[in-house]
């Protein structure tokens, strides 16, 4: 078992769809490139945020990330 990327994009709607996964009970894994290139010294595009979640809690989360999906 193991991670499942579930959104790339801003860092806005990310920290959003991770709110309301977590509302779900379901724990997630944000992997933020922004924050990452910028403590390196070099920039990076706005869409590199990343949210994960657990292969097997895929079946608890994906009415959450379909809804969070039709929404915006």
């Amino acid at each position: 078992m193991g991670l499942m990327k579930v959104f790339s994009g801003s860092e806005i709607l990310a920290t959003a769809l991770q709110e309301k996964i977590e509302a779900a009970g379901v724990n997630t894994v944000i992997k933020n490139n922004i924050q990452s290139a910028r403590l390196a010294g070099f920039g990076n595009s706005d869409l590199a945020v990343e949210l994960f979640i657990q292969e097997v809690d895929f079946a608890k989360a994906n009415p959450v990330i379909e809804e969070f999906r039709l929404s915006i």
